[in-house]
């Protein structure tokens, strides 16, 4: 009897140990998961305001959660990691750059990354900028490598992959209000640009172009000109008509923007057009040449490419720039030749 007492009171003890043992482990587990709960919708680190984190490609997932460890935005590594499983995040976050918020939870931080939300710049490139000038504005962004971009540029199996039968990107590249960011590349960007020039222009305006005796290159050219001659809309199928004209009779263009592309595309800010520019031997000054210059001088908007493909019906030949912003225009050279005195006394004449 004593031996079964015995082993009754070693069952018991075994039992109740074990009974204890999984009451532990049981409540361990449960406060793991509400802490491991608790974590993921908590705001990782309330004090930390906006911060940019910067996923560079190739980065495997360790990589990824130092980097946002440094920036305050992981404090536990472990949870982290296992909420990152669970979401099946380890594989699928792209690279680029993103913008946290301390008062973000885990489980929001790694939904951010696998949606890809980056963040984007809005970069507006105005009408009848050259590509030097866009280039500065992207660099500005920190969205493009400035040397890589002028390189691409001139670059003439990369411009054929574009479609762009040219000798540089000048005159592709549409004007507009871009979104873009950082995980781009810099060809990536210059795909983008050219592709809205693209779907900005129809087959019936290229149609129209070779009817008139344009190629593709001479239309954005003449449209480039027009561009940096005019910002005001209803004035440019003037511009356009002098030019149409100029060409018809086989007068020079004489356009001021022509005579300083070679400066202005090289960085050299010209405020006042001189006679030693009108007078400079560049390939694209229309004070030299006759016709119209090799390439485009900058990047026209759909005004000025319609413009060019649309002159008015009238017979001017000359224009001068007023006081109020718009141009006087001209028949004869006499008549141009008073409006000068009267609007650009000092002035060189068109």
């Amino acid at each position: 009897m004593k031996l079964i007492r015995e082993t009754i009171t070693r069952i018991m003890k075994t039992v109740m140990a074990r009974r204890k043992t999984a009451l532990v482990l049981g409540a361990a587990i449960f406060l793991t998961v509400v802490s491991f709960w608790h974590y993921a919708v908590s705001p990782v680190n309330p004090p930390l305001e906006k911060k940019i984190v910067d996923i560079p490609k190739g980065s495997g997932f360790i990589r990824i959660t130092e980097i946002l460890d440094d920036a305050g935005l992981v404090k536990n590594r472990p949870f982290f990691w296992v909420l990152a499983l669970v979401r099946g995040a380890t594989r699928l976050i792209k690279a680029g750059e993103y913008e946290f918020i301390g008062a973000m939870s885990p489980a929001t931080i790694i939904a951010k990354l696998l949606k890809g939300d980056i963040k984007s710049y809005a970069v507006t490139l105005p009408e009848d900028i050259t590509v030097s000038e866009m280039a500065d504005r992207l660099v500005a962004f920190r969205l493009i490598d400035e040397k890589a971009f002028m390189a691409l540029a001139t670059d003439k199996t990369f411009l054929r992959s574009l479609g762009i039968e040219a000798d540089s990107i000048e005159g592709y590249l549409f004007p507009d209000t871009y979104l873009l960011d950082r995980s781009m590349t810099t060809e990536e960007i210059l795909r983008i640009l050219v592709k809205q020039f693209w779907q900005e222009i129809t087959p019936g305006m290229i149609m129209r172009a070779e009817a008139m005796g344009f190629t593709l290159n001479e239309w954005v050219t003449l449209a480039s000109i027009i561009g940096k001659e005019s910002g005001n809309k209803e004035e440019k199928p003037l511009i356009s008509a002098v030019f149409h004209n100029r060409l018809k009779l086989g007068m020079k263009l004489q356009s001021d923007p022509t005579a300083v592309y070679g400066l202005e595309k090289n960085g050299v800010p010209v405020k006042t057009v001189l006679r030693s520019h009108l007078t400079a031997n560049r390939p694209h000054n229309t004070y030299r040449i006759t016709g119209l210059p090799p390439g485009p001088i900058a990047n026209p908007g759909i005004d000025s490419l319609s413009a060019a493909l649309q002159p008015a019906s009238v017979d001017y030949l000359y224009f001068v720039a007023t006081n109020s912003g718009i141009h006087h225009f001209s028949s004869t050279l006499a008549a141009h030749n008073r409006a000068v005195s009267k609007y650009q006394i000092n002035k060189q004449k068109k």
